[in-house]
């Protein structure tokens, strides 16, 4: 047996009046997932825990199959074992965006979408200048980095920078214990790289710049069960995101590199696909991990959104479809946001998401309940999203 987990980042959302109140999962043309949805299991799950953050590491840790009130310890710690960063257990780690700001408000989260060229330069110029005993930076994918802070302490409330775009800088600073020495090093940041050659080369072709550091998702290294041990199967993951590919290091599984997989709007959806496939022929799952509709319900782009959701559909699902007839081997597939992000919001909810999970060997057929929203209350409720690795793996 095979088993292919697909994971829509963020997918889920409200309905919109921009689409005669529909979700753009109701909206986009999803050929396969509405087979797949036709002749398997539909129904909702909660991947954000009662009380826990609706973060990306919360959820993809339930869709994983890790009970994120057990193994959660902070975001970027999981980010920092994909960089293969060297920690003891005394080091916190926080996730580190670059930002942009006018020195009063964030302008965006994501300092415009930032390469990773430029990105790399301006956090080792960073790291030259801010970076001691105690505080290190370590660059990552376009505006996605990581702080380290020897021996330090995550007593703090940290905000995510994409809640809190247009808003004032000083009232969302960190809070908590060292909270003078974090706010520090976020104004200093300011200072070092307002003035940066990339920066002014970034304002004078009209983009934002990346003028400022935004510590946050801070924690103590996690320990993750393997997941071999756990659920008896080999395994690998694709995806382009740190967080993703952490949490796959962390579980014992093969990480699989995708050229043009960017984290983004534009990454290559079917490389995702043929690379699944080609894993599939020496592991017994694959977890495909896509980050563009998340991307899209944080810039509030309905059309974006709609778009990443029908590329899914063609390029990843499809394609894992295609090469399991393929292989002619039985399988199942699970299809899972691991968390919403509407586009009322432009950010990330704790909202019950969709779930699909179809069997090569147990087709159904004919229940013509979709893979999207209309599931809440029509489909199968699962209270804990970390439990359907089980359902998929072990059918129950």
């Amino acid at each position: 047996m095979k088993y292919v987990v697909v994971i829509p980042d963020g997918a889920s959302d409200y309905p919109l009046d921009e689409l005669d109140g529909k979700t753009p999962l109701e909206v986009a043309r999803t050929p396969n997932l509405d087979q797949l949805a036709d002749q398997g299991t539909v129904g909702l799950a909660r991947t954000i825990p009662e009380g826990m953050p609706p973060g990306s590491d919360v959820g993809n840790l339930s869709v994983f199959g890790y009970d994120p009130r057990r193994h959660y310890t902070g975001r970027g710690p999981i980010e920092a074992a994909s960089m293969g960063i060297p920690l003891n257990q005394r080091d916190v780690v926080y996730r580190c965006n670059l930002v942009s700001t006018d020195g009063e408000c964030l302008l965006d989260y994501s300092a415009g979408h930032i390469s990773t060229e430029e990105a790399r330069a301006l956090i080792q110029f960073l790291d030259e200048r801010l970076g001691a005993r105690r505080f290190s930076f370590y660059p990552g994918v376009s505006y996605r980095h990581v702080m380290v802070w020897r021996d330090g302490d995550p007593d703090q409330r940290c905000v995510p920078p994409h809640d809190i775009v247009g808003q004032p800088i000083e009232p969302n600073l960190p809070q908590g214990t060292g909270e003078g020495l974090l706010a520090s090093l976020i104004w200093n940041s300011l200072e070092i790289l307002d003035g940066h050659e990339i920066n002014r080369r970034r304002r004078d072709q009209g983009h934002l710049p990346a003028n400022m550091i935004w510590p946050w998702g801070q924690g103590f290294s996690p320990s993750l069960p393997s997941f071999a041990a756990q659920y008896g199967v080999t395994g690998a993951v694709v995806a382009a995101v740190d967080l993703v590919r952490g949490i796959g290091k962390l579980a014992g599984l093969r990480v699989v590199d995708v050229p043009g997989a960017t984290g983004y709007l534009d990454t290559n959806y079917e490389g995702k696909g043929l690379a699944a496939v080609e894993a599939l022929q020496d592991v017994d799952l694959v977890v495909v991990h896509v980050e563009a509709p998340d991307e899209a319900g944080h810039k509030g782009d309905v059309e974006a959104k709609i778009d990443a959701i029908e590329r899914i559909d063609r390029y990843v699902v499809g394609t894992v479809r295609e090469g399991l007839r393929r292989l002619q081997v039985p399988a199942r597939i699970l299809v899972m946001p691991d968390h919403p992000t509407p586009i009322p919001l432009r950010t990330h909810c704790a909202d019950p998401v969709p779930f699909l999970v179809w069997d090569s060997e147990e087709q159904a057929g004919g229940r013509h309940l979709p893979f999207d929203e209309r599931a809440f209350g029509e489909g199968l409720s699962v209270r804990e999203g970390h439990s359907l690795m089980g359902l998929l793996i072990h059918g129950r």
